[in-house]
Order: structure tokens, then sequence, then C-alpha cells
């Protein structure tokens, strides 16, 4: 079978160029390889997600000169199939509910760290979260629950871990972007912490869905940003849990502004469309990222 890769951008804002280098990334070694290339919509966020923003990607990616295979999968049009997901790793005994707010774990972690105790951060640099309500009394769980009181479903680190070799948790990845051969590598899951699996506002979180899509869709080769490489470790802990296969893991170093600050949405980073609209042609763009395209 030909290998499969995809791009999975998220429709909270336009795309700017790192995102058009992790796509032509992804279209030059499915090219290269004889695979094929699928278009994902990680839509899942319904606030910050907008259809706008999904035919803004679609006109990025046509201009750009991209082809995908197959129909685009929207992640909103599957939430079902995560909750079905989520419901298997519950059954094991690996989520459990938090009522926790934001404010409510950020107080609790500045009390534990007025008191002189030092308080470990995951790789996002985020304080792991202080397990208020891992070994919750089951009865006022279950009396929260009943009222209708928003909660999402953390794992157990530690119960998701316990018996689980080492190796068990191994895949393959690519040293780095040009890499022709894999290494057999770990990451630890426990870095993370009881991390979010599915969130009070959608039936999963990032992490979930994204694991379940790769399994459901095939995808054999999974070539993103580095910031993303240490999550490998909670997906590949996921996909031990849920029986999936796991896929080759490729991470490519992230296209940075001028003073050295990661390209990003929220940081108002130049959009493609802009460029676009000051002038700029794809090949402009192709050529700059390196994928000059005689087709264009």
């Amino acid at each position: 079978m030909p290998p499969v890769f995809r791009f999975a951008p998220s429709p909270t804002g336009g795309l700017h160029i790192g995102h058009a280098y992790s796509a032509l990334l992804n279209e030059k070694l499915a090219r290269e390889a004889g695979g094929r290339l699928l278009l994902r919509v990680e839509d899942t966020d319904t606030t910050r997600c907008r259809p706008e923003f999904v035919d803004a990607i679609c006109t990025d990616l046509d201009w750009l000169g991209i082809r995908f295979n197959g129909e685009t999968r929207r992640q909103s049009e599957h939430f079902e199939t995560y909750e079905q997901a989520a419901g298997r790793l519950r059954e094991k005994g690996l989520l459990y509910p938090c009522f926790a707010s934001r404010s409510q774990i950020a107080e609790s972690v500045a009390a534990r760290q007025a008191a002189g105790e030092g308080w470990p951060r995951d790789p996002d640099g985020s304080p792991i979260y202080p397990g208020l309500w891992r070994n919750a009394p089951p009865d006022v769980v279950a009396a929260r629950i009943a009222a209708g009181e928003p909660h999402a479903w953390r794992i157990d680190i530690a119960r998701a871990l316990d018996g689980i070799a080492a190796d068990d948790l191994a895949f393959e990845e690519y040293p780095d972007a040009d890499a022709r051969e894999t290494t057999r590598v770990t990451r630890d899951p426990a870095v993370w912490g009881d991390f979010v699996i599915v969130r009070k506002d959608a039936p999963a979180s990032f992490h979930l869905a994204g694991v379940v899509d790769e399994a459901l869709q095939g995808v054999t080769d999974v070539v993103r940003g580095s910031d993303l490489q240490q999550a490998t470790g909670l997906h590949r802990l996921l996909q031990h849990h849920l029986e999936f296969k796991p896929p080759r893991y490729r991470h490519h170093a992230l296209l940075t502004s001028e003073d050295g600050e990661k390209l990003s949405k929220s940081r108002g980073s130049q959009t493609l469309a802009a460029l676009r609209e000051s002038g700029h042609t794809a090949q402009d763009i192709r050529t700059q990222l390196g994928f000059w395209n005689a087709r264009l």
C-alpha cells in the first residue's frame, strides 16, 4: 500500500508562511514516495474555529498549487467517533472527570509554590495539573455530572502507564526533515501529567481527535512542526490503549520571525492572503521555501 500523508490545519485564523512550509513539505514527501496526501480540518474548537477560515484555508492551499486526495475530513463532523474512543478509555478506568476551572488550577499551583514547593511544568510551559479531582469521592462526582456541571476528562497518567514497558510505546521517527531512514525512539508521556483528553466545550482534545483520525484515515506518515515532537509521547500512549498502529513521525524545524519568535496566528504573523494581496505569487512562496514547482 502507498504511504499516506496529511496536512491538518486548524481554522482559527489565516494560514501563514509556516503553514505553507509544512503543507509543501508534506506534498513533496508524498510525491517522492508515490503516496497520497490528505487534507484534514481540525475544527473541534467550536468557539474559535469559523467557516470563513475554512474557506480561506482552502483558497490558500489551492493558490499554492497543492492538490489533495479524497474528501477533506472535518473533525466537527465526527464528534461521535471521538466520544466513542473516549468511552473506551473510560471503560479502562484511564480517564476521570475534572470540574476545576483554570483559575482554580492556577490558585492551587500558586499556593503550593508559595509554600516553597517546587512545581513542574509540561513541555509547553504550563504547570502540571495538581490532581484536584483525581481521587474525588464517586458520589460527589456523580452528583455534579447529574446536575449537568461542565467538566473535562483527564487521563490518569500514572494508571495509564502502569505495567507498560518503555518499548511498548516506541515508534519510528525520522531525525530531521530530510532524513531517509527512521530511528526507533520513545518519548515519556508522563511529562504532560494528567492531561485533558476530552475538553469541557468539545468531545475531544486536539490529542485524542488527531490520534483517532490518523488511525481511521490510514495515515502512515505524520509530518508536522517540532513544537509537537514531545506530544508524540502522549499520542503514542493513546494509540497503545486504543490499539492503533502508530504512524511514522517527522518533525520539521519551525519558521520564525525576524525577532526569532515562532510564527503563529495569535501573534498576528503575516498571512498568505496578505502576501498574495501585496503581489506575491505562489511561485514566490514556493521558491522562498525551497519548493520550486515548474507547474506554476
